[in-house]
């Protein structure tokens, strides 16, 4: 299961590094404390709406965007379909070859 806390991260870590700027850099200019902004960006700590919008001003993008960026995020993981059973066909062609295998 996604967490919303942990798609941020991602977002704000891939930002960061596309904009090559360091984690120290960010920190600075959102005047936000080094290692609190490492674990948001781990999906560690929660940041708060005070914090994005800090972040999101120092990496020179608006935070409509980030939030973009991660229910985009969410819309591929919530597509992702995995069945509870093994399908019927592949059973059945799994014994089959498994038997043809032990002749």
């Amino acid at each position: 299961m996604a967490l919303v806390r942990q798609e941020i991260g991602d977002v704000l870590r891939d930002l960061r590094q596309q904009k090559g700027y360091t984690l120290r850099q960010v920190a600075s200019r959102a005047s936000v404390a080094l290692g609190y902004l490492s674990e948001v960006e781990r999906g560690q700590k929660e940041a708060s709406s005070e914090i994005l919008s800090s972040v999101a001003s120092a990496l020179g993008v608006p935070i409509s965007q980030i939030m973009h960026m991660v229910a985009e995020r969410f819309e591929v993981v919530e597509s992702v379909v995995i069945p509870d059973t093994v399908p019927a066909e592949l059973v059945t062609n799994y014994d089959s070859t498994s038997m043809a295998n032990t002749r």
